[in-house]
C-alpha cells in the first residue's frame, strides 16, 4: 500500500512541471512598433492643447471645509495649570466614628 501512495504522490508533483513544458510558446507582450512621424506630430499637438487647458483651471480660493462657518474662529484653549486635588474635611475613617 505504501508503494502504491508513494507513487500517487510522486505523479500529483509532477504532473504542473509537465504541464507547463507541452504550452506553446505564446508572447503576450508583441513588441512595440515605432510611431510615424505624422503620429508623433499628433501626439505633441495632444499634449500641447492638454497643457494649455491645464492652465485654464482656475485656482482654488474658497476653502472647501462645508462646516468652516459653523466653527469658531479660535479653538478651546486648555486649562492653564491642572491643581492636583485635595481632600477636604475630616480625615477620620468610619470605623473612628463609631
Amino acid at each position: 500500500m505504501r508503494v502504491f501512495g508513494l507513487a500517487a504522490v510522486i505523479a500529483l508533483l509532477t504532473a504542473p512541471a509537465y504541464a507547463q513544458m507541452s504550452t506553446p510558446n505564446i508572447n503576450l507582450i508583441p513588441e512595440l512598433q515605432s510611431k510615424t512621424p505624422e503620429e508623433k506630430e499628433q501626439d505633441a499637438a495632444r499634449d500641447k492643447a492638454y497643457k494649455e487647458s491645464l492652465k485654464k483651471i482656475p485656482d482654488a480660493k474658497t476653502s472647501s471645509d462645508p462646516w468652516g462657518n459653523v466653527r469658531s474662529a479660535e479653538t478651546p484653549k486648555p486649562a492653564a495649570s491642572a491643581k492636583p486635588r485635595t481632600k477636604t474635611g475630616s480625615t477620620q475613617t468610619k470605623t473612628e466614628m463609631r
